[in-house]
């Protein structure tokens, strides 16, 4: 997966359709992001660069519990490739 602003766009999306709302703030997260579960608000530091965004939200999204039937195919999509690249690191 390449990280590009594209890309970055297409996950916003994908959170999107899961309901979320993406905020880019400034604060002292820990790990780069913030998690609001009751809200289904994710938090990201807004001083990340695009990679790094797209990093934290593909954590966000591998930790969330969703129905895949929810999202649209071009999503279904995109975390197939990120799940394929991760594979792919861990070896």
């Amino acid at each position: 997966m390449r990280y590009t602003q594209t890309t970055l766009k297409k996950i916003e999306e994908l959170f999107g359709e899961l309901d979320y709302t993406i905020r880019y703030e400034k604060g002292n997260f820990q790990s780069g992001y913030c998690l609001v579960e009751n809200r289904r608000i994710a938090v990201v530091n807004r001083f990340f660069d695009t990679e790094a965004r797209i990093n934290c939200l593909m954590e966000i999204l591998s930790n969330l519990e969703f129905d895949a039937a929810a999202l649209s195919e071009k999503s279904l999509e995109l975390i197939e490739k990120w799940k394929k690249q991760n594979a792919g690191n861990d070896e």
